[in-house]
C-alpha cells in the first residue's frame, strides 16, 4: 500500500470511529434523559457538580494518551453540558457582555450547552440568581495581581446565596483593532484593571496614545469594532466575537496573571476530594480576639488559604473577615473547628463548601 492509499484507509478509519462516537453519544444522551426524569420524580437537584467532577476523575484515570488530560476534560465538559441540557436547561448569569473573562469562566465551568445570560453589574448577578432557585451566577472574586474584587465580597452582606464552585482563568490580554495595523490606533479602550496590567507595553509601544476606561474588556472590543482608529485591550474570544484583528498578543506585564471566579448558587456541593470552605465572621474589639479565632484552624490542622478584611458597614471601623479554608464543612475536623469558632466570634456565616478549582500551568 502506497502513502496515498494509506491516507485514504486512515481517513476511512476515522469516519468509522466518528460514526461509532455519534452512536455512543446519543446512547449516553438517552440515558442522561432517563436520569433527569427520575431526578424530577425524586425531587433531586438537576445539577450536581460533584458527580461531574467524579466523571472527570474517572476519565483522567482511563486516559492513556496521546490526548492529554486537559484536552480530554474539555471534550467531556461539552459532552456533559449537552447531556445536561437534555435533562433541564441550566441558566447561568455572568458579568457581560459576551467576550469578558467572566463569560470565559462560565463556559469553562458549565460548558457551551448552557443558557448564558449577561448582566451589567455584579449586583444584578446576585439579584437574578437569588430570584431563580434553579440558576447559577459567575462573578470575579480576586485577581493574582490586583487583589480582591471588593464588591463581590460585599454582596455577601446582603444575600444568602452560597459559593458552590470556583474556576481560575489565565488572564491574557491582546491589543485588537479592525485593521491589524498598530499605526491606525489613535486611542485605546479597556477596563481599568486590564490597562493597569499592560502598563509596560503601553508605555513603550503606545506611550502617547490616550487610554479610555470602560466597564469591561468586551465593551472595549465592541467600541473598536465600530472605529478603525480605536484599539482595544481584550481577550482572543472578544476578537472573534467582534470581528477584530489581533495586533499584538499577550501584552500583559506578568504572564502568570490569573483571576479566580466563584460560582453562586443556592446550596453547598456535597463532600468530595480537595474541598474548600469559605466563611465570614466578625470579632469583638478586644486584644487578641482575632488571634483567638484564627488559632482554632491550627488547632484542628486546617490550612487557611486566604483571609481578607472588609468594612462591615454596620458602624465605622468595624470589620468583617472573609476566610477560605481547605476542607469541607461536613468533615469532622472542619465541623468541630466551626463549632468552636462560633463560640469565639460575634458573628459567623458559612458561605459554602465546594470543589477546589484547578490552576493549569502552576
Amino acid at each position: 500500500m502506497d502513502d496515498k492509499e494509506h491516507l485514504v484507509a486512515l481517513r476511512k478509519s476515522i469516519d468509522d470511529i466518528d460514526a461509532h462516537i455519534v452512536e455512543l453519544l446519543n446512547r449516553r444522551a438517552a440515558i442522561a434523559k432517563n436520569i433527569g426524569e427520575i431526578k424530577k420524580k425524586l425531587c433531586e437537584k438537576p445539577y450536581v457538580a460533584a458527580r461531574e467532577v467524579e466523571i472527570y476523575e474517572k476519565v483522567k484515570g482511563l486516559n492513556e494518551g496521546p490526548l492529554d488530560n486537559e484536552a480530554l476534560k474539555n471534550i467531556f465538559r461539552e459532552i456533559i453540558s449537552a447531556c445536561r441540557s437534555i435533562q433541564e436547561s441550566l441558566k447561568v448569569f455572568y458579568l457581560g457582555p459576551a467576550g469578558t473573562f467572566t463569560s470565559l469562566a462560565a463556559i469553562k465551568y458549565f460548558g457551551m450547552s448552557t443558557i448564558f445570560i449577561p448582566q451589567g453589574t455584579i449586583k444584578e448577578i446576585f439579584d437574578e440568581v437569588e430570584r431563580d432557585r434553579s440558576s447559577f451566577g459567575v462573578v470575579p472574586i480576586e485577581n493574582s495581581l490586583e487583589g480582591v474584587v471588593a464588591y463581590s465580597l460585599d454582596m455577601f452582606f446582603e444575600t444568602d446565596l452560597k459559593i458552590c464552585g470556583e474556576v481560575f482563568i489565565k488572564v491574557s490580554h491582546n491589543l485588537l483593532n479592525k485593521t491589524g495595523d498598530i499605526r491606525k490606533i489613535k486611542k485605546i479602550y479597556s477596563h481599568p484593571h486590564a490597562i493597569a496590567q499592560c502598563r509596560k507595553f503601553l508605555s513603550t509601544k503606545l506611550k502617547n496614545i490616550p487610554l479610555i476606561e470602560v466597564e469591561s474588556t468586551a465593551k472595549a472590543a465592541e467600541v473598536a469594532s465600530h472605529d478603525e482608529n480605536v484599539g482595544a485591550i481584550a481577550s482572543e474570544a472578544a476578537a472573534l466575537i467582534y470581528n477584530l484583528q489581533i495586533v499584538c498578543k499577550e501584552i500583559e506585564d506578568d504572564l502568570h496573571n490569573y483571576t479566580r471566579f466563584i460560582i453562586l448558587g443556592h446550596y453547598d456541593q456535597p463532600l468530595s476530594e480537595n474541598n474548600k470552605t469559605s466563611l465570614m465572621f466578625s470579632v469583638v474589639h478586644k486584644a487578641g480576639s482575632l488571634y483567638k479565632a484564627l488559632e482554632i484552624f491550627a488547632k484542628y490542622d486546617i490550612n487557611m488559604s486566604k483571609i481578607e478584611s472588609r468594612p462591615s458597614k454596620r458602624k465605622p471601623w468595624d470589620y468583617m473577615f472573609f476566610v477560605d479554608i481547605l476542607g469541607h464543612r461536613d468533615m469532622k475536623n472542619v465541623k468541630e473547628a466551626i463549632t468552636e469558632l462560633t463560640e469565639r466570634v460575634s458573628f459567623i456565616k458559612i458561605l459554602g463548601s465546594y470543589k477546589q478549582g484547578e490552576i493549569n500551568g502552576l
